[in-house]
């Protein structure tokens, strides 16, 4: 078996109403390389080159590798197209474990993020036994501050990141 099919076996694949949550595929990259290319990248560590984009692509599979949970690559149901990222993440170095969500452009205003972030947060809590969550949201990024207001997140401090300031967005705990 190959690596990639041996890591996508122990990533859980679920669902919400439209979207569909799984473990990356290599054909998920160019869309990615699309978006750190371009500035809407820039509350995501972005943009970058190619070869930034695919470590940072990697970092993906590889954060389930090593911490047992990390990002879902999200995709549309009704078309099987990949649209974004979504999921617990926890890098070396991070603020604390974190709910994170990015979306392709010409993907936003349709409530994805909101749906995708609900849905993983919740599994978050279901599947990892998490009582916590934060969201961090750079202060520029309002329609991701958006998102974590409509999650019932509240803002819980501001922190220095990525040579701008964000706030630190609290989750509600499981029910």
């Amino acid at each position: 078996m190959e690596l990639s099919s041996a890591l996508a076996a122990v990533i859980p694949t679920f669902e919400s109403d439209r979207l569909r949550y799984r473990a990356f595929r290599e054909d998920d990259f160019e869309p990615l390389a699309r978006f750190f290319a371009d500035d809407v990248s820039r509350f995501y560590g972005g943009p970058c080159d190619r070869v930034t984009a695919w470590r940072k692509f990697a970092a993906y599979p590889g954060h389930w590798a090593i911490r047992g949970f990390g990002p879902w690559a999200v995709e549309r149901k009704d078309t099987n197209v990949f649209i974004g990222l979504v999921g617990p993440w926890f890098p070396e170095g991070w603020v604390e474990r974190e709910i994170t969500w990015a979306l392709m452009p010409g993907n936003h205003g349709h409530g994805f993020a909101t749906e995708a972030a609900a849905a993983t947060l919740q599994a978050a809590y279901d599947m990892l036994g998490w009582t916590t969550a934060v969201s961090v949201v750079a202060q520029e990024n309002t329609a991701s501050a958006a998102v974590a207001a409509r999650l019932g997140a509240t803002i819980e401090r501001q922190i220095d990141f990525r040579d701008t300031v964000a706030d630190v967005w609290r989750h509600q705990p499981p029910a």
